[in-house]
């Protein structure tokens, strides 16, 4: 599948590079500040933001802005850095949980169905004992005509031959029915067709690296307080390869891509308070010229266009806070190209202006969805949304949502406060010890002879005037005050834990004071930090999970043509589930395991879920370590062959006390009993075989259990 193919198939939806649209005519230039006005707008509504970042960044990195004045008094610039301290325990408990069954949260499951519509079509190896006899053009229970495993409506179309015409006014009330015995193996195409769409988005994923991906997006959403991710985005991949002649001959294959997308370079629609409400988006990027000429191998960019934009120069201009962000000096120059890509909704006649032929499914739309890049003031694409329905290809997660506005709250902003407290009780603390541990020395200088060095060190010799009454060189010490600074730091300490929702003994800090001195105040912190990170983990679920998952789904549903992974599917995003520690998931698991194992209740409980839970608690691969329908059918066919009448329990031994629990030997160990020769299942029975069989065909008396033959 070619990535022409994905984009949409007519040229027509797109801006062709043909010689006479290389003029950048006055319609083509049109849509340029029609972009650039949006990108202004957005850039002005993001001041802000900007400024709570930096200030974050500032506190993460130790370092102090330009309205932090000191005064002379004040010789101690100490930084102390809590900020970073609880921004990396909140990131590390998030990746934690995100990634603790070794994948990226994601599932694909079959849509839920309504109450009393079984979703399984059943194989049942047992023959009922009784069959009624049904008069129905579609046969009866029993009379060989069941539905294999894997069957689906088309083979069930396919059995009924010249009856199909009499199915087809019942075709859409057709319901997918239960097992005729609770222990029947049950075979859900829908589950079949969710684990193949669930492997083929993980493959993606992981082909992408969305896994580092998220990782960046996570740690900016605990800095920042919103961590972005983009996609799905076709591109062409490239495959190493060489022929049987040795020659590098490359393979070209077009692939779903997720990427990680800065802060700092995202401009959101100024109206909007999630990606859900967005108009539009832009994305700044920041090229080199090899990086923009390898936009030429995309569909759609207009490479004769690029290369007019190459010609012009590297326009990339730095914005205040890109000197904060870097160690570079401010005079320091960027060679690269500033690309502006912009996704959202346009007006179709100024589409139209373009050269754009609009499909004809779409000329009834006033506003149509587009992807527009710009660079050196020149329009090197422009191509409608080729994704049904048209989304925007971004998800924006806050790490604390703020109703109010596009971009969240993170763990610097919460403690900034805080931050500010302990970097001035600590700055006093440290110039209060330095001050009191000095002595602050008097000089009387009429007493001394003049023109001495008044400096002081040790072996030091000062001259005095020949009868000057009195001393002439005081000493004072002035009184050490740190400790009640350092009171005050603690409880600034114990704010920002209050406030961040992070106690510090959960990130390895020691001296924990107040409830945190005994066991049950631990566990009543630690719950309270499994809440906060509890809302933090369900609004990734919410907010990027779901929607990436389902950009991936809707990716596959319309340019995959696999018949195997089609069906009602329905993505879940799976980050919440492990908040449990697998030890407890796996404790209640079990319990469940055999609570449903009861007979009354294992028909409602859907064993395969349970079994693969299980495995996942354990950190185990589920695909690895279970079996799928098929196999657990043969699976349970090979077990009937091992199964038998359990023998009856043997008396004690004539002589021995069977209560006996002294340890002398003369009683069972404990509750189990030893095993007994000839006894079914033991494995020295093998070479007896023979004698058995021979015995019982004459008749002959067997020596008795247990006996010494």
């Amino acid at each position: 599948m070619a990535e022409e193919d994905i984009m949409m198939e007519e040229d027509s939806i797109a801006l062709s590079d043909t010689e006479d649209s290389v003029s950048e005519d006055a319609n083509i230039n049109s849509i340029i500040p029609f972009v650039m006005e949006r990108y202004k707008r957005s850039e002005d509504y993001r001041y802000q933001d900007e400024q709570r970042w930096l200030k974050a960044y500032r506190n993460y990195r130790g370092l102090y802005g330009p309205d932090v004045q000191f005064t002379e008094a004040e010789k101690s610039r100490v930084f102390i850095k809590v900020t970073k301290t609880k921004t990396l325990a909140a990131y590390g408990q998030i990746v934690d949980v995100l990634f603790a069954n070794q994948k990226f949260p994601l599932s694909v499951e079959p849509t839920e169905l309504p109450e009393g519509v079984v979703g399984d079509v059943s194989f049942d190896p047992q023959e009922p004992e009784q069959v009624r006899d049904l008069q129905s053009p579609y046969g009866f229970a029993g009379d060989g005509n069941d539905l294999p495993p894997g069957a689906t409506e088309t083979s069930l179309m396919e059995r009924l031959g010249p009856l199909q015409s009499k199915l087809e006014p019942v075709e859409d009330k057709l319901k997918e029915g239960a097992g005729k015995t609770p222990s029947a193996i049950t075979f859900s195409p829908a589950m079949i067709a969710a684990k193949n769409m669930q492997k083929k988005i993980h493959d993606q994923l992981e082909e992408s690296g969305a896994n580092k991906h998220l990782r960046s997006a996570s740690f900016e959403m605990s800095l920042f307080g919103t961590g972005i991710m983009k996609g799905p985005f076709a591109v062409d991949k490239e495959y190493p390869n060489w022929n049987d002649e040795g020659t590098y001959d490359p393979k070209f294959k077009t692939v779903p891509q997720v990427n990680y997308v800065s802060v700092w370079n995202f401009y959101p629609d100024p109206d909007a308070n999630n990606m859900e409400e967005a108009q539009y988006v832009l994305e700044r990027h920041k090229m080199s010229r090899s990086q923009l000429r390898a936009l030429k191998k995309r569909p759609y960019f207009r490479d004769t266009v690029i290369d007019e934009a190459i010609q012009m120069g590297e326009n990339y201009n730095k914005y205040y806070w890109e000197d904060d962000l870097s160690d570079y000096a401010p005079e320091h120059g960027v060679d690269r190209f500033e690309v502006l890509e912009y996704w959202g909704m346009v007006d179709t006649a100024l589409i139209e202006e373009q050269g754009v032929e609009i499909p004809a499914e779409l000329q009834d739309f006033d506003e149509l969805q587009a992807n527009i890049w710009i660079c050196n003031g020149k329009l090197i694409r422009m191509v409608l949304n080729p994704f049904k329905p048209a989304k925007i290809p971004y998800v924006a997660a806050p790490y604390e949502l703020n109703p109010y506005s596009f971009f969240g709250v993170g763990i610097a902003e919460n403690m900034d406060d805080t931050q500010t407290l302990m970097n001035g009780f600590m700055r006093m603390a440290v110039d209060n010890a330095v001050l009191s541990g000095n002595l602050i020395v008097e000089v009387d200088e009429t007493n001394l002879v003049p023109g001495q060095d008044l400096s002081l060190y040790p072996g030091k010799i000062f001259r005095r005037q020949g009868g000057a009454p009195g001393q002439a060189i005081f000493g004072t010490k002035f009184p050490n005050v740190s400790s009640e600074n350092m009171m005050l730091f603690d409880k600034a300490r114990v704010l920002a834990d209050e406030s961040t929702g992070f106690p510090s003994f959960a990130h390895g800090q020691t001296g924990v004071q107040g409830v945190g001195r005994t066991a049950s105040g631990i566990s009543m912190l630690m719950n309270a930090a499994s809440g906060s990170i509890k809302t933090v983990i369900k609004n990734v679920d919410d907010y990027l999970l779901r929607p990436l998952g389902e950009g991936l789904f809707r990716f596959n549903m319309q340019f995959d043509f696999d018949p195997s992974i089609k069906g009602d599917l329905e993505v879940r995003a799976r980050g919440t589930e492990s908040l449990m520690a697998n030890e407890v998931r796996s404790q209640r698991l079990m319990q469940f395991l055999s609570v449903a194992s009861n007979p009354a209740l294992a028909p409602f409980a859907k064993f395969q879920y349970i079994i693969r839970e299980i495995a996942k608690s354990m950190d185990l691969d589920p695909d690895k370590v279970t079996n799928n329908m098929d196999e657990a059918a043969l699976q349970a066919e090979i077990m009937k062959g091992f199964q038998a009448p359990q023998a009856e329990q043997e008396a004690p031994v004539a002589g021995v006390d069977a209560m006996d629990t002294a340890g002398t030997g003369g009683g069972n160990i404990g509750v189990g009993q030893a095993p007994v020769p000839n006894e079914q299942g033991f494995t020295g029975n093998v070479g007896q075989q023979a004698n058995t069989q021979q015995a019982q065909a004459t008749g002959e008396q067997q020596p008795p259990v247990g006996s010494i033959q």
